[in-house]
This record gives C-alpha cells, structure tokens and sequence, in this order.
C-alpha cells in the first residue's frame, strides 16, 4: 500500500513531551499498530525506510524520539564517531524509568485511534532492540521484534547502567522474534547464550535467529549492510508481525 505522508504526535510523559513519527497507509481503514524503536542515531534516513515498508504492508508506525529529555525535537545524530559518542552518553543517562514511560505513552496514544484497531506490537533495532524486548512486558503488546537489541545480558541499560530486563522478563506474554549477528562486536556469543537461557527457564514463546552478519546489518547505509539478509529478514518479521497483529480494516 502507498504510504502517508508523515506526521507527528507530541506525547506527554513524566519526563517531557516527545515527539513521535506516525507513519499509516494512505488508505482509509483501521491497522494494527507497531511501536518502533531507533538506534542510538534516532529517526535517520535508514530508520525512516524501514519504518515506511512497515506501514506499506498495513501497520500504523510510531518511532519516538527517545532522546526528547536532552535533544530537541528533530534531532538527528550523524553515523560517525561524534554522533555515536553522543549517542551513548545519552544511552547511559536516560533513567530506565523513561525508557518505559516512553513506551506507555506510545500504548495509550495507540489503543485509543480510530484508524488503530488496538493490537500493538513493538520493533526495535540496537538500542531500539532492547527498548522493544522491555515493551514487550507491557501486558497490550502481542508481537515483538528485537534486532540485535543492546545491553539485554549485561543490564547496562540507562542511568546508572543497571537495568532489570532479563528479570522482568517473566512479565512478558506475547510472542517474541529475536534476531542476532554472529559477528556482531557488541553481543558475544556468552551474552545470546545468557539470554537464550532466560527464555527457556521461563518457557518463553519465541523464535530466535543468529545470522552471519555484523552489527547494524539491517541499515542501509555503510560498509555493514547486508541487503540478502535484510530482505530475508524483513520478511521473516512482516509475517511476524501479520501472525501476531492481525490485519487491517479497509
């Protein structure tokens, strides 16, 4: 389906007001929604096109701004080494707490649309990986995605670098698809292993797939991108997402 023209809902949390980008097919009816997560770069270029085929195959889009307490709305951070640095350092100082305000905000905004017929689900890349895998605890959300998600095995998320998120994964009852690249620098092999042992004790539901790729092999800019892979995997989530969302109205 052609994709609307952007727009934008400013959301208020606990911790300020957030800008987030809402992208929905230009037709008329009613979608399920999908909660999307950026890397540390926020709404770039790459984010914007994947978050554009998403709504092309039926889905109402909502990517946060997740930086909105220290950049102002709009920002951009450039993939190189100043914005990867700044990036990270406001990773590490957003309190845990945001992270999860910012998600409630987005369910609440979500359930009660009119062209949203209230089955929410979360997508999440890097960073957005493990703010997608904390969704996921979120009673609403039925179907989350985590591409190579961040600080899970370490509990380095946030202020303080001390999150819970492999506790509270127990809370989580929807379906999960987690996706990882074997060469990927930031995730060895001993922290998937960590997190794979969680999901089992707990008897998760979820699918789980280590591919030869590095890290940020889904972005289509730089040396990284894996365009074979991305195409595979871009599928393996829209039938995901269509499984465990639902379709449309129209």
């Amino acid at each position: 389906m052609i994709v609307a023209e952007p727009s934008f809902e400013t959301l208020e949390t606990p911790f300020g007001p957030m800008r987030t980008h809402i992208l929905r097919p230009v037709v008329p009816g009613r979608y399920p929604a999908v909660m999307f997560y950026s890397e540390i770069f926020q709404i770039t270029g790459p984010i914007r096109r994947t978050g554009a085929m998403l709504a092309g195959h039926g889905y109402i889009v909502a990517m946060p701004e997740v930086y909105h307490e220290f950049e102002e709305a709009g920002t951009i951070l450039a993939y190189d080494q100043a914005g990867s640095d700044r990036g990270n350092k406001w990773k590490y100082e957003k309190e845990v707490a945001s992270y999860d305000a910012d998600t409630r905000a987005m369910i609440d905004h979500l359930k009660v649309r009119e062209d949203c017929t209230g089955s929410v689900g979360a997508l999440g890349i890097c960073l957005g990986g493990h703010l997608s895998f904390r969704a996921a605890m979120e009673p609403e959300v039925r179907g989350t995605v985590c591409f190579y998600g961040t600080d899970i095995a370490q509990g380095s998320l946030g202020k303080g670098k001390s999150d819970d998120s492999l506790r509270r994964a127990e809370e989580i009852r929807g379906e999960l698809l987690m996706i990882w690249g074997r060469q990927d620098p930031h995730i060895s092999l001993e922290q998937r292993r960590k997190v794979l042992a969680r999901f089992d004790e707990l008897n998760l539901k979820y699918s789980w797939h280590e591919v030869n790729g590095a890290h940020a092999f889904m972005r289509d800019e730089g040396l990284r991108y894996d365009p074979e892979l991305a195409l595979h995997l871009n599928r393996e989530m829209l039938n995901f997402f269509h499984r465990t969302l639902g379709e449309g109205n129209r």
